[in-house]
């Protein structure tokens, strides 16, 4: 009776850091979670921000320099089809990239307050969005290995968590090579 007693004291032990240690690894995995979910948050609104940016200095561009061309015609297009996060931030870049060289092509602009101020709110759009996206790939990782690594592997397959990719939008674990553009 005693040792039977104490194989049922033993099990219950054992149970009971298993659940303990079950409870604080998928604590742990939730917690990265809520942090990628908010850096993503950010993105998003930084994007958005942007994209406005870059269409409000469209029209500014089309106005001083009294010409009706639409320099940021791919941009019409983000609204329209449903695109990923990473594909929306190169879209933008490009046109950000595109309104850095008409600046440089029409010193007109750089006369303009208006313009002026869209180009220093881009830049902080720039600073808040590299940081989210610091955050947000320093985060990956840290889910990343966790799904990879026993025995919290098994709480992700349990909670059918998946691998993430990182912000640049490269998946490492597929055939693709061509979302390695730069």
């Amino acid at each position: 009776m005693n040792l039977t007693l104490i194989i049922i004291l033993i099990v219950i032990i054992l149970v009971g850091i298993i659940i303990i240690n079950y409870i604080f690894n998928y604590n742990k995995i939730q917690s990265i979670n809520i942090k990628i979910n908010e850096s993503e948050n950010i993105i998003d609104d930084e994007l958005r921000n942007k994209y406005d940016l870059i269409v409000r200095s469209s029209s500014i561009i089309n106005k001083l320099l009294k010409k009706e061309i639409s320099y940021f015609k791919d941009l019409d297009k983000i609204k329209k089809e449903n695109f990923s996060n990473f594909d929306i931030d190169r879209k933008i870049n490009e046109g950000e990239n595109l309104i850095y060289k008409i600046k440089n092509d029409y010193k007109s602009l750089n006369n303009n307050d208006e313009y002026n101020e869209i180009i220093s709110s881009l830049k902080n759009c720039d600073e808040i969005l590299e940081a989210a996206k610091s955050f947000y790939n320093k985060y990956t990782t840290e889910i990343n290995l966790l799904i990879k690594k026993f025995p919290t592997n098994i709480i992700a397959k349990i909670h059918k968590i998946k691998l993430r990719n990182y912000f640049d939008g490269k998946n490492m674990f597929d055939d693709e090579i061509k979302d390695f553009k730069l």
